[in-house]
């Protein structure tokens, strides 16, 4: 972190001053380290991996806020926490604790099912329903991930299962939920998917 404040940030700048660098972009899995660097630069980009996803929403509290006067955007990389909200056993890159496999498994998967929502589609969404430039950005490990990644962001999603999220206590009450996918298919006044 000296590096990058007392020299590396410097050069970056100079790099985008003289047209070499159109933004200056951080990739990184803490929101500290956001936090930190912003202390010092005017940041354009940052990709942050997991800190605002369905099961974490902390970053309501300081990032997404600053990011957002400071005119900063926010990819989140692997929305899905690394694999348990897509089925798997992984959370933050390692084995999922006990706690974490209870809510994803039994609690979010029940109110996804009363929906017919796989939750892998509910945890797509959840970044683009914050203000500040937020995008998400799955992070397949290969081809067939991609493939199997690409309709879950046009899933229809039912605005009650926000609601219902929310009334369980799985989601924060003052999380913005996602506006509706344009991109998914129209449903009739009954719910249904035109023929």
């Amino acid at each position: 972190m000296k590096a990058l404040r007392d020299s590396g940030y410097k050069a970056l700048q100079e790099l985008k001053r003289t047209g070499c660098l159109q933004r200056l972009r951080l990739g990184v899995n803490e929101k500290e380290v956001i936090l930190e660097v912003m202390e010092f630069g005017d940041w354009d980009v940052f990709l942050l991996a997991g800190r605002y996803t369905l099961l974490e929403q902390g970053s309501l509290d300081d990032l997404l806020p600053l990011c957002e006067k400071r005119g900063a955007s926010i990819v989140v990389g692997g929305p899905l926490n690394s694999g348990i909200l897509a089925g798997r056993d992984t959370w933050n890159y390692a084995p999922a604790p006990a706690e974490v496999v209870d809510r994803v498994m039994k609690r979010i998967q029940a109110v996804c099912d009363t929906h017919g929502v796989p939750f892998a589609a509910a945890g797509v969404p959840v970044p683009t329903g914050a203000s500040g430039g937020l995008r998400d950005h799955p992070g397949p490990r290969d081809a067939a991930e991609f493939n199997t990644n690409v309709p879950l962001f046009t899933y229809p999603i039912p605005g009650a299962l926000w609601s219902d999220l929310k009334t369980a206590g799985l989601v924060r009450q003052d999380a913005p939920v996602p506006k509706i996918n344009p991109l998914a298919e129209p449903e009739t006044k009954h719910g249904s998917k035109p023929e």
